[in-house]
């Protein structure tokens, strides 16, 4: 099983120009060595371009594209601009919560969701970050993380409500499929009626064309999803999707096709085992109901 660790993953166009550079590369008959003494770099450095490790300069792409016998204008012009767009997406929106993203290791995430395009998303505990109200927010954030104080909470609770505006109401927003377990809805996060606003929520935002919630309801017993949690990111084309996972310390995320393969197909034994998006909304709405004053 493929994992990493890093705390801030590659960018979507950071891991395109590598998949890009290095099939030019490859398509060369050069090796990193040969390109090394070419243009005068060390190949260490070439060698984490071609992997995505680190970013790169217009001024060294030229270089590499020369490199490569590339003439054509148009690819060249491609190339360098998935350099500018990496560059750009390094000075994201988050970046002026960083003090409190880097301990909590949530930037990583932060990374990979803005380069996405699709989001399927299980989650059999609590109501997804995406999909949260301020109030439940808090409170899952306050009872999660005790070793935060008020201030660094308050800070994560805009996080989240700014990642729901940018994620799902931005110029292009992402689809997002959610599977829920039923447990979410009857664990009473903050109070009542914390939890009926955001049954409200779910409601009024499962009404979206780019969102679908979907529940699985207890009486399925056991099924693939008991594992936990999990999210599988889709990106513009050629960049892979991958699959995050989450944990106190250190959060991981999967990129090797099979990983990837093997969680979309739990996920999609989740979404046909689940109630319908309509089923769903009158379940949320019985259930906001039901709950004591």
């Amino acid at each position: 099983m493929a994992l990493k660790r890093k705390l801030v993953p590659q960018s979507v166009y950071r891991r395109q120009l590598a998949t890009r550079l290095r099939g030019l590369r490859e398509a060369s008959g050069l090796t990193l060595t040969e390109v090394s003494e070419q243009i005068e770099v060390n190949q260490g450095s070439l060698s984490r371009i071609e992997t995505g490790e680190r970013g790169t300069t217009p001024v060294l792409v030229r270089a590499l594209l020369d490199c490569y016998s590339v003439t054509d204008a148009e690819l060249r012009d491609d190339i360098l601009d998935l350099v500018r767009a990496d560059k750009e997406q390094q000075k994201p929106w988050w970046r002026k919560y960083s003090t409190v993203l880097t301990p909590t290791r949530y930037d990583g995430y932060l990374a990979l969701e803005a380069g996405a395009v699709a989001l399927a998303n299980y989650q059999p505990l609590l109501v997804p970050g995406l999909l949260q109200t301020e109030d439940y927010a808090r409170a899952v954030i306050a009872q999660m993380r005790p070793d935060l104080g008020a201030d660094q909470v308050d800070a994560l609770v805009k996080v989240r409500m700014e990642r729901q505006e940018s994620c799902l109401s931005g110029e292009r927003p992402a689809e997002l499929r959610t599977v829920l377990d039923e447990g979410v809805l009857h664990r009473v996060i903050g109070s009542p009626t914390v939890m009926r606003q955001q049954f409200a929520r779910l409601v009024q935002v499962g009404e979206q064309p780019n969102v679908t919630i979907q529940l699985l309801p207890f009486t399925l017993g056991a099924h693939p999803g008991l594992y936990g949690p999990f999210v599988i990111l889709i990106f513009p084309q050629p960049t892979a999707p991958l699959v995050w996972l989450e944990n106190p310390n250190n959060s991981v995320y999967l990129e090797s096709q099979s990983d990837v393969q093997n969680y979309t197909d739990t996920f999609d034994q989740l979404r046909a085992s689940a109630l319908s998006p309509a089923e769903t909304r009158t379940r949320l709405i019985r259930t906001a109901e039901e709950l004591e004053p």
